[in-house]
């Protein structure tokens, strides 16, 4: 039987600083991470289009669930990147192809590398306002004591995610690490995320967890008026209404508008933003249904600074997927197959394979800020210019898109629909 390898990647947005369980049996490689790695503008445009390109991707296949819905697609590309180190053969193929990954092994983990040191610079404090505004990212591994592992890959994660060894048994201590990592997922979302794993999550034959973290704070550049938040009638797809509370705010702000939708970018305190798209009234199907790469990039590009009395809901979602039937689906069954998983790169043997893949996102918007966190559990196992637009409203009084993105590279940080503000 194929051994577990357990990839834990944790985003935390606007919560709390990542940080390392206390009393954790570490290990670092001999290797520093690169801080400043030299990567061409072409790669980290490459990476940034991959990944964008497998968002939408994971969009269209998860948008097929009922209800609202929330996820990181950078939390599970940056997992999924540690875990792609070393796939060989037909599963590296077939996972680059669904990832987007196109850029070669020894370009796209500096790429990953240069990218994240680019969103961390985002960390600003803005005294001024007593708001902590910050963006961290965090990787860590666990792998199991007395184990092979190739040097070249344990290397390569210390030189480019920055992964620091925690050395642990799972044969026998499976439970006191299932405690561990909660602890530390707990600790790295705010306690949103209180224990995550279940008892039996962690198999005796699990042999390695990559963890990620991703921590962001951000307030809105412009804060709605808490005065100005009432109750508003919001209509759902099923031609039913509901009342909930709507923020109210006239600025100046960058809006597009094409056949079929409506859209708001709404800068936070920093290089971040998020991008929300109405379908017009009977246009909903239009828009979610063929939301990709290209349009979201065509919706960028007619953005415009523009008056726009808005309107826009308070609100809150969760949502919790097994993603290995999904991206099996999209294109790559080989990493969940015990017979033709190959992530030789890890071991020199092909003995590991992914067994399942647990994702749960959490976002609150409310008139100061934006909150949102993710976790990615991957368990492996053995084996121009023209005349000023005119004024606009635009009361999102009905289900909308949402895309929190960096505004300086473009990658995107999460995507969501909000078919019920109060579900």
């Amino acid at each position: 039987m194929k051994n577990l390898l357990f990839l834990l990647v944790i985003f935390a947005i606007l919560l709390s600083a990542c940080g390392l369980v206390p009393n954790s049996n570490v290990a670092q490689s001999e290797v520093e991470r690169e801080v400043n790695p030299i990567v061409p503008r072409e790669d980290a445009q490459v990476l940034v289009e991959g990944n964008n390109a497998f968002a939408f991707d994971l969009y269209q296949s998860l948008n097929e669930e009922d209800g609202n819905i929330i996820f990181s697609p950078y939390s599970i590309s940056l997992a999924l990147a540690m875990t792609y180190a070393g796939a060989r053969g037909e599963t590296e193929v077939q996972m680059a192809k669904v990832l987007h990954f196109d850029l070669p092994q020894d370009k796209l983990h500096p790429a990953f590398n240069n990218l994240n040191g680019e969103l961390e610079k985002i960390d600003s404090i803005l005294e001024e306002e007593k708001v902590l505004t910050s963006l961290n990212i965090a990787n860590s591994l666990w792998v199991q004591k007395n184990y092979r592992y190739e040097k070249d890959f344990l290397d390569m994660l210390a030189r480019n995610y920055g992964s620091g060894l925690r050395l642990a048994d799972f044969n026998k201590e499976n439970e006191i690490v299932r405690l561990e990592i909660n602890a530390l997922i707990e600790e790295q979302t705010n306690g949103i995320f209180k224990n995550y794993l279940g008892k039996d999550a962690i198999k005796p034959n699990t042999r390695m967890v990559l963890a990620n973290a991703i921590y962001l704070k951000a307030a809105w550049s412009e804060s709605f008026p808490e005065e100005k938040t009432s109750n508003q009638s919001f209509h759902l797809l099923d031609g039913s209404t509901i009342e909930v509370p709507m923020m109210h705010q006239a600025s100046v702000f960058d809006y597009a508008a094409g056949n079929t939708y409506q859209a708001v970018d709404l800068r936070f305190k920093n290089d971040m933003s998020m991008l929300i798209i109405v379908p017009k009234e009977g246009q909903f199907d239009k828009v979610d249904k063929y939301l990709d790469r290209s349009l979201f990039e065509d919706i960028l590009s007619k953005l415009d600074f523009t008056d726009v009395t808005l309107a826009l809901p308070k609100f809150s979602s969760e949502s919790g997927f097994h993603l290995e039937q999904n991206l099996s689906n999209m294109g790559m069954p080989d990493a969940f197959d015990s017979s033709l998983a190959n992530f030789s790169g890890m071991t020199g043997s092909q003995d590991l394979v992914v067994d399942k893949i647990l994702h749960k996102a959490f976002i609150a918007v409310n008139e100061k800020n934006a909150e949102a966190a993710a976790v990615t559990v991957v368990f492996q196992v053995e084996v121009e210019g023209g005349p000023p637009p005119k004024p606009v409203t635009l009361t999102i009084d009905r289900p909308f898109i949402f895309i929190i993105h960096d505004v300086v590279d473009g990658q995107i940080l999460f995507i969501g629909r909000v078919l019920n503000p109060l579900e």
